[in-house]
């Protein structure tokens, strides 16, 4: 195998792989094992006819495509390794490109994406201003209403319709043109009056119905929506209200401070919010001066993120932000219908974090190297501790399961956080 490396523009590297002979000669026999099964010729059992006949019958490229794939299978990570290729973000089908294939000779390129070149700014000494750690009057109110909304009742509901903020269980199923449309159906959904879940006018028109009553809810989809099929038309849904609950919350005096806390007076009570707000609020200090100081070392910095890297980041984030709506019972597609979303215009929402991510992960790597910031064997027994507590297992059952690699992930990543530290320990923190 022969390799050729060239850089090119946008953090791209066009990689250029050579095999010759005995390698592309197993792989054409290794081809024609696959899809011997494939062929019907007279006089042969399917699957047993030589791959001698099949050439003569088809031409001897009849192979050519799936030894390529292979050739490419057990040779693409080989010639990476080879040319120190620090890959960025996955390579895609479209970016391999086959040039030459022969009985002899087979060449190939790869478009390959790597990490992009920062060229770091100020990062030390950066003046931030952040908020003064003081409590209001109004924000302890607030602490003591959702204190109050943690100990509501949940009354049931049965001698009245639906109200603005009653809590419902409901079963639906949705029509365009009075057919049932894919993901538009459900039953025992828990829905709040006025949280606006839904498209267009559908909560609203809840309001006023009573438990076990079939309406019908006629809504527009949005002219842009994920499904084609949908956009811009209107819609009715068949829905039937199972339950109605609704919250009372206690009366805000003495014994309700009696009741949730320690303290017997409520004026003790809100002395003691004060105290843990303003505790809350120094942290918060703390945790803003290391946000606004590595936002402005990222804004200081230069750096051109790859598309491939972003959408890469926004994969990620969806399939994260996907995993957060089944625990809710909500499917994605159910979401981006109730929502009135098409999913060009909700990846493009997670776009601008991506790209935020990915640049300040790539300027505290510069940061780390700059730096020389290195992490010790202790520091990263340590962050192994954390990690086995997390997911409750021992330190010695986690750390003989780490494999090399894996170590290597958590060392950049301990460099990274100290990078972060440096950064923020550095800053002058001014209040405002």
């Amino acid at each position: 195998m022969n390799t050729q490396m060239e850089k090119m523009e946008k953090s791209q590297v066009k990689l250029i792989v050579e095999v010759n002979g005995e390698q592309i000669s197993k792989a054409i026999d290794k081809a024609y094992q696959t899809m011997k099964k494939d062929f019907n010729v007279p006089g042969f059992r399917k699957g047993k006819v030589h791959r001698p006949m099949i050439e003569k019958m088809y031409g001897v490229e009849v192979f050519f495509n799936k030894a390529a794939d292979i050739i490419i299978d057990e040779t693409l990570w080989d010639a990476i390794e080879e040319n120190k290729i620090e890959i960025a973000a996955r390579i895609r089908p479209n970016e391999l490109e086959v040039t030459e294939m022969t009985k002899e000779t087979m060449k190939y390129t790869a478009m390959i994406t790597v990490k992009p070149e920062v060229e770091l700014g100020e990062y030390k000494g950066l003046t931030v201003e952040v908020e003064k750690a003081a409590v209001t009057d109004e924000e302890i109110d607030q602490k003591i209403t959702a204190e109050a909304e943690k100990n509501a009742r949940e009354i049931t509901i049965s001698d009245r319709a639906v109200e603005n903020g009653d809590k419902v269980i409901i079963d639906f199923e949705g029509f365009v043109d009075g057919v049932p449309f894919e993901g538009g159906k459900a039953e025992d959904y828990t829905l709040v009056i006025g949280s606006k879940s839904f498209i267009d006018t559908f909560e609203d028109q809840l309001i006023g119905k009573v438990i076990g009553e079939e309406t019908e809810v006629n809504v527009n989809f949005p002219e842009e929506y994920q499904s084609k099929e949908l956009e811009g038309k209107p819609a009715m849904f068949k829905v039937t209200i199972k339950s109605i609950t609704t919250k009372e919350l206690p009366e805000i005096n003495d014994d309700f401070a009696s009741d949730i806390s320690e303290f017997d007076t409520l004026t003790e009570y809100k002395e003691d919010i004060k105290a843990k707000l303003l505790k809350e609020k120094e942290a918060n200090k703390v945790s803003q001066t290391e946000q606004k100081s590595i936002e402005a070392a990222v804004k200081n910095a230069k750096v051109e993120v790859p598309e491939a890297m972003i959408e890469e980041q926004v994969d990620r984030n969806i399939k994260s932000f996907s995993g957060r709506m089944q625990s809710q019972g909500l499917q994605l597609e159910q979401y981006l219908q109730f929502t009135g979303q098409t999913i060009d215009s909700f990846r493009e929402n997670f776009k601008k974090d991506a790209q935020s991510q990915i640049s300040t992960r790539l300027v505290l790597e510069k940061v780390a190297e700059v730096e020389n910031i290195t992490v010790s064997d202790e520091e990263l027994d340590e962050q192994l501790k954390v990690i086995a507590t997390q997911y409750q297992m021992t330190y010695e059952e986690l750390k003989k399961s780490f494999a090399e690699n894996e170590k290597e992930t958590l060392s950049a990543d301990v460099k990274v956080q100290k990078a972060a530290k440096l950064i923020e320990g550095s800053a002058q923190v001014v209040e405002i």
